[in-house]
């Protein structure tokens, strides 16, 4: 993989995208519980668990940290590895993403628009036909930003799962087309 580097945001600050280190594990995942629990409050103790388990992911996907030049790292994303799907719903010739996150004190300065470009960049590479993703009806930030980018809803592909035992959520899916496509532009 490559060290992307980008300057992204309003502050026109600089954003280093690459692949976590193992000695970063903790703080990746600290950093992706955080966010989630500034965003949707009520989590579990399993899934936040999971949120934090950067080493668990990373054997079935591969983790993108996104840093300041300082290092810190203000955001991150999963992503899954080529021809093996991280969600169910993910269909062959796509590339899907999970668990974006960006540290509550770094929201607003581009994290999150230059991680998901860099998905479409890697899905692009990879010569995916379309980048997908699922997200909970609740995660409307997140929404506004894929739409932003060019995503569209996948109402085919939504429905209702059970993320714990006794615990359902009505999963939406969103895509972006990467073949013929103008609106894709990887910045």
């Amino acid at each position: 993989m490559t060290i992307v580097e980008q300057t992204a945001g309003r502050d026109a600050d600089q954003i280093v995208l690459r692949p976590v280190r193992p000695q970063e594990y903790a703080e990746a995942g600290r950093v992706t519980a955080d966010a989630y629990l500034a965003s949707y409050g009520d989590l579990s103790e399993s899934y936040l668990a999971s949120l934090r388990d950067v080493a668990g992911r990373l054997r079935e996907g591969d983790v993108w940290v996104a840093t300041d030049e300082t290092g810190a790292i203000l955001g991150s994303v999963w992503v899954a590895p080529e021809g093996r799907p991280l969600s169910l719903a993910a269909q062959p010739g796509e590339t899907d993403f999970r668990q974006l996150a960006v540290a509550p004190s770094a929201r607003g300065r581009g994290v999150g628009e230059a991680l998901t470009r860099h998905v479409i960049a890697i899905a692009i590479e990879r010569g995916s036909h379309r980048v997908f993703m699922n997200s909970g009806p609740q995660m409307t930030g997140a929404h506004a930003l894929y739409a932003k980018i060019g995503f569209r809803r996948l109402t085919e592909r939504e429905g209702r799962i059970e993320v714990e035992p006794g615990r359902w959520i009505d999963l939406l899916a969103f895509g972006l087309d990467l073949v013929n496509s103008p609106s894709v532009e990887i910045r």
